[in-house]
């Protein structure tokens, strides 16, 4: 069994000891490392080499966006998956460019915690589902979003239904049109967008501002 080596940076050592302990509890976890606040964090891991980094967005020196970025620039082996909590949002976009690859909530169960760590370290991007539905509240199409221009407006329509959590069937019903429809139109979008499965279309739409938060 490969392990999976995972460093913590946040500036409340009872919520890194108690997330260390629940992370021990998985096999393949290693926790190598432990931070509390950026500047410390990169200084950990040029002689404690990570695969993961769960990384609270606000620490005093050098916060979350600040320190993803350089470890995005100087260790790209390492992916971040940055620790949100409600109220946060401004800060989304800006983890997203510096190079998150996903984002959990502080408050999530454990078993979120695990997937999102397997799912990143396999390559993928990760967002708690409850972050997302917290997120989609706010959802807004920005029809002359530059970066999105290759996207048809009807790809943009289904591209927001996915990010809503519905399956083809439910955009389908949703907008009316078949599920063949559907089917085509995630192809296509995943293809235009170079992602690979659902949550990085979801990446995808965070980055390019199709949806608001």
């Amino acid at each position: 069994m490969e392990t999976i080596r995972i460093a913590l940076a946040d500036d409340h050592q009872l919520f890194r000891n108690g997330l260390k302990i629940l992370l021990g509890g998985y096999p393949e976890f290693e926790v190598v490392a432990e931070a509390s606040n950026g500047a410390e964090l990169l200084k950990v891991l040029e002689n404690c080499p990570a695969d993961i980094v769960l990384m609270d967005i606000n620490m005093p020196e050098m916060d979350g966006v600040e320190a993803t970025s350089r470890i995005s620039r100087q260790i790209p082996a390492a992916c971040v998956i940055a620790l949100s909590m409600y109220g946060e949002e401004e800060y989304y976009y800006r983890m997203v460019d510096a190079g998150a690859k996903g984002f959990i909530l502080k408050d999530s169960d454990i078993s979120d915690v695990h997937d999102a760590i397997i799912a990143v370290h396999r390559g993928g991007n990760y967002f708690s589902q409850e972050l997302l539905y917290h997120v989609i509240r706010r959802i807004k199409n920005r029809e002359h979003e530059e970066k999105s221009s290759s996207l048809s407006r009807r790809e943009k329509e289904i591209l927001l239904k996915i990010c809503e959590g519905l399956s083809n069937h439910e955009i389908a019903d949703a907008l009316f049109i078949s599920k063949r429809t559907v089917d085509k139109h995630r192809a296509n979008l995943l293809a235009k967008t170079g992602s690979k499965n659902t949550a990085s279309l979801i990446l995808y739409a965070i980055k390019n501002r199709l949806i608001e938060v």
